[in-house]
């Protein structure tokens, strides 16, 4: 079985949009009402990845889950922020694959010049709260009942990782592009 973690680009939107589409349909995990076909997918990433890493894990060339980093608020003083979220194939599940992508994702974004990833996890989640808190988040508040979704209301924790010691005058983060032209670009996905 071949293993592969790389960025993900706007042909893998399918696939993708595959993935999540469950977890939209099926879970109160997220709380979009439509799950994103092909071409609102290819937009989502396609738009955001100039500045922000998604990142595939593949399984013998399937897309078995994905990450990515995002913006966590508009104004410019949070721009050293990110939100996180990682979402696997039912079939792969259990098997380390969400680890793995958190891995190579939350070693790309400090690269960058980011300083803190955030999660939300609709609640409850024991298996998210499990991977975050395996993965060195902690946990910093919960939005009770912010969400109706499958006929009840969900309450929202988050969850928040220190990447780096905050510096005393940071500077603004740098484009992905700048990240994956250095000589151990593989080497940081292979981590």
């Amino acid at each position: 079985m071949a293993t592969t973690i790389r960025p993900a680009t706007g042909e893998d939107a399918a696939e993708m949009a595959a993935i999540y589409s469950h977890f939209v349909l099926n879970t109160p995990t997220s709380f979009e009402s439509e799950a994103p076909d092909e071409a609102e997918m290819r937009r989502r990433v396609e738009s955001t990845i100039m500045k922000y890493p998604w990142l595939l894990y593949e399984v013998d060339g399937a897309v078995a889950g994905y990450a990515y980093a995002s913006q966590h608020r508009v104004r410019y003083h949070y721009q050293w922020s990110v939100d996180v979220a990682v979402y696997v194939h039912e079939q792969y599940r259990q098997q380390g694959i969400g680890k793995a992508l958190y891995k190579a994702l939350l070693t790309v974004v400090p690269l960058q010049g980011y300083i803190s990833a955030y999660a939300g996890i609709t609640l409850p989640n024991p298996g998210s709260v499990a991977l975050h808190e395996s993965m060195g988040f902690t946990p910093v508040g919960v939005y009770r009942n912010v969400g109706f979704k499958l006929g009840k209301w969900h309450d929202v924790g988050w969850w928040q990782k220190t990447l780096v010691d905050p510096p005393s005058t940071p500077s603004d983060p740098i484009p992905l592009a700048q990240v994956q032209e250095s000589s151990n670009w593989q080497e940081i996905l292979r981590a």
